[in-house]
């Protein structure tokens, strides 16, 4: 196959901030064409959304339904091969659902859904086609992560025995959906966005990351979820403490009322030889500790660094690779993985090196679980897929 793939949007109209990262991403590589979408839930706004991007009107739909079931009636070298779905959480499964029902792939934001039964119901169709399903967890993107994990799972580091992760931010530090912003007003709605705010909004994130870096299944957790703001519906914070397969501990913090933070998404892994840490707000750079040894810093772009960070870093040493490249990786891995199988060819483990929906469905027992830990009395909860 010697074209780009095909995608659909749902969601991620020009109002939308999320929708831009994701067509940024998707174009990157030049292996992915935007074809057609259904925007936005107003017509118009979608309808104006494929003007400003370029897309044949007659391939702009009033919404998933009607865009899913026509692009399926179209010759197979035109239809798009994969929907991309960028709504709020209450708005994921079903375009999913009718996507993998019809034959296309699909690349969905997390959480990836709003229940963990539909959750399995996604698996199942997804085991049942052989279609290809991405999460968006971007964390797992960067380079220096994938270097991280190429560490821990070589053994650099002796059996792990500890994991700090953490994700403050502090734009929620006010009533912000009672002032007029878009996004804090659905991700603090439990009918919109579930049962959980910072822990299924970034907590998700922290704990994908923690189990994609070290390998390690959670087994037990203590968890314990605030409401901080006078008036908010869900948590807008949260500490977490884990404990893994292998016997090792952890410690995992969501935080969205941490007033002057950003995104700071931090994890420290350590184990009997030593440690490493990553700072989301320092991509580049990879912290690594080992015991009666010199700290060193490992760096994007460097010889030295493990075939997986080389395959997922685009420019030369010193040169910044941030948010948007680590997203463009998951699309990129994605976008060759559905190539390979539309060629009939096996994809390489560079290839399938992206959040899956396995993950998916992880990350919902994640958010289940906590909840549930937090309402309960027992100190220690076990962790309950």
């Amino acid at each position: 196959m010697k074209r780009k793939l095909r995608m659909g949007m749902v969601g991620g109209g020009v109002d939308a901030f999320i929708g831009s990262v994701h067509r940024i991403a998707a174009r990157m590589d030049g292996l992915v064409e935007l074809v057609c979408g259904a925007f936005s839930i107003d017509p118009a706004l979608s309808k104006q959304s494929g003007e400003e991007l370029f897309v044949d009107p007659n391939r702009v739909y009033e919404n998933y339904q009607e865009m899913i079931e026509k692009e399926s009636q179209l010759p197979e070298d035109v239809r798009m091969d994969f929907v991309t779905i960028v709504t709020p959480n209450f708005v994921h499964f079903d375009p999913a659902r009718l996507a993998l029902e019809n034959g296309f792939n699909v690349i969905i934001e997390k959480p990836m859904t709003f229940t963990l039964e539909e959750a399995k119901q996604l698996k199942a169709l997804v085991d049942s086609t052989g279609l290809t399903l991405a999460l968006t967890h971007t964390y797992s993107g960067y380079p220096m992560v994938k270097q991280a994990r190429a560490m821990v799972k070589g053994n650099e580091l002796g059996k792990v025995r500890k994991v700090i992760v953490e994700y403050p931010q502090g734009w929620l530090s006010r009533l912000s959906e009672r002032e007029g912003n878009a996004q804090a007003a659905w991700r603090t709605d439990p009918k919109r966005s579930g049962k959980s705010g910072s822990m299924g909004d970034i907590g998700t994130h922290a704990a994908h990351l923690a189990a994609y870096i070290t390998g390690l299944k959670i087994t037990d957790i203590c968890a314990d979820l605030n409401t901080l703001v006078d008036g908010r519906l869900l948590d807008d914070d949260g500490n977490v403490l884990l404990r893994f397969d292998n016997g090792a501990n952890g410690v995992l913090i969501a935080s969205q009322i941490a007033a002057g933070e950003e995104n700071a998404v931090r994890i420290r892994i350590y184990g009997e030889n030593g440690g490493l840490e990553w700072i989301q707000e320092e991509p580049n750079s990879l912290y690594v500790n080992m015991l009666n040894e010199p700290k060193k810093i490992y760096r994007t772009g460097n010889a030295y660094l493990s075939d997986a960070a080389k395959h997922n870093t685009r420019i030369p040493a010193g040169h910044p690779e941030g948010l948007l490249e680590a997203f463009a990786n998951i699309y990129r891995n994605f976008a060759l993985t559905v190539m390979a199988k539309l060629n009939g060819e096996t994809p390489t483990p560079e290839m399938l090196d992206f959040p899956t929906v396995d993950d998916g469905v992880w990350g919902m027992a994640f958010i289940d679980n906590v909840v549930a830990s937090s309402a309960s009395s027992e100190k220690w909860t076990k962790f309950v897929v």
